[in-house]
């Protein structure tokens, strides 16, 4: 119909790639965090006593929370995702609801019309 937009189907709206983008680093700073804690829990468990200090220690504990940030970073990057995710479902829905609308007030003026030309 004359006027009418179509609703782009998941997966192609610009909001949908950047949620997949979204997703794909949340993946990565979360197998980020895994490798730096599996790097930190060896380099604590592996290095004697007498070698954890000064510098080396420094940097053990930095690796830690190094580990705990990127940690908190995908989680916090897992909620963003949910609220876009849902954004985009509502955005879905929002625009299937003006295209049906849009339908039926076309249906409306072709009835119009006709009966007008009666």
């Amino acid at each position: 119909m004359a006027g009418q937009t179509r609703t782009a189907p998941r997966g192609k709206t610009s909001l949908d790639r950047t949620l997949q983008k979204s997703e794909e680093v949340a993946a990565d700073v979360q197998r980020a965090s895994d490798n730096l804690a599996v790097v930190s829990t060896v380099l604590e468990q592996e290095l004697p006593d007498e070698i954890q200090v000064g510098e080396v220690a420094q940097a053990i504990e930095h690796t830690s929370q190094l580990e705990e940030k990127l940690a908190k970073s995908a989680e916090k990057l897992a909620e963003v995702n949910a609220a876009l995710s849902e954004e985009i479902e509502k955005r879905l829905e929002a625009t299937a609801e003006r295209d049906e609308s849009q339908a039926l007030a076309e249906k409306l003026k072709a009835k119009i019309r006709a009966n007008g030309s009666d």
